[in-house]
């Protein structure tokens, strides 16, 4: 395992809203022996209200703020020496000082899924405030791109075979 991750066991799982970062989160924390951590159910459970109330009585920026505060309370959490795959939701990277939070507290791994398969995967919910209109669900899919690139690492969602994406996530060269 590499220094960082050894300093900071921290696993961040990033990647727009579909892309699968709960159940891929879920398999990979299991086959570690690791915590798994729904940053968006965290935020729920804390508020008591879903996020998508959220999002419609106070707006995005004030949920934007209760998400950093999140990831501030986990970082404690990994810093202390508590191993985490953490699933960041879909726009927490986007967020300068939430990628600046996590710089050097653990590796970030990009879930790199196809719009296609994320309009498909999300398209059955309503619980998504920012998948409501389908042409902002595109645009906010390639606004992200280029802030989801800045993770340390990418791995492509290319079907719906999550422990395949584990796999791939586990060959990655952070477990050397």
């Amino acid at each position: 395992m590499i220094l960082k991750l050894v300093r900071t066991p921290g696993i961040y799982l990033v990647g727009f809203m579909g892309s699968g970062k709960t159940t891929i989160g879920t398999l990979l924390a299991d086959r570690l022996g690791w915590d798994f951590i729904d940053l968006d159910a965290e935020i729920e459970a804390g508020q008591k209200m879903r996020i998508a109330d959220i999002f419609d009585r106070y707006g995005e920026e004030c949920f934007r703020k209760i998400e950093t505060e999140a990831i501030r309370l986990h970082l404690r959490m990994v810093r202390s020496g508590r191993p985490a795959v953490i699933a960041l939701g879909g726009g927490a990277f986007a967020r300068p000082e939430n990628r600046e939070l996590l710089e050097d507290n653990g590796v970030t791994v990009w879930l790199d899924c196809p719009l296609e398969l994320a309009r498909t995967r999300v398209a059955a919910t309503t619980e998504r405030p920012l998948a409501r209109d389908p042409a902002q669900f595109e645009r906010l899919y390639a606004t992200r791109r280029d802030s989801y690139a800045r993770a340390d690492y990418r791995v492509e969602i290319d079907d719906d075979s999550a422990e395949a994406v584990v796999d791939r996530i586990c060959a990655l060269p952070i477990f050397d």
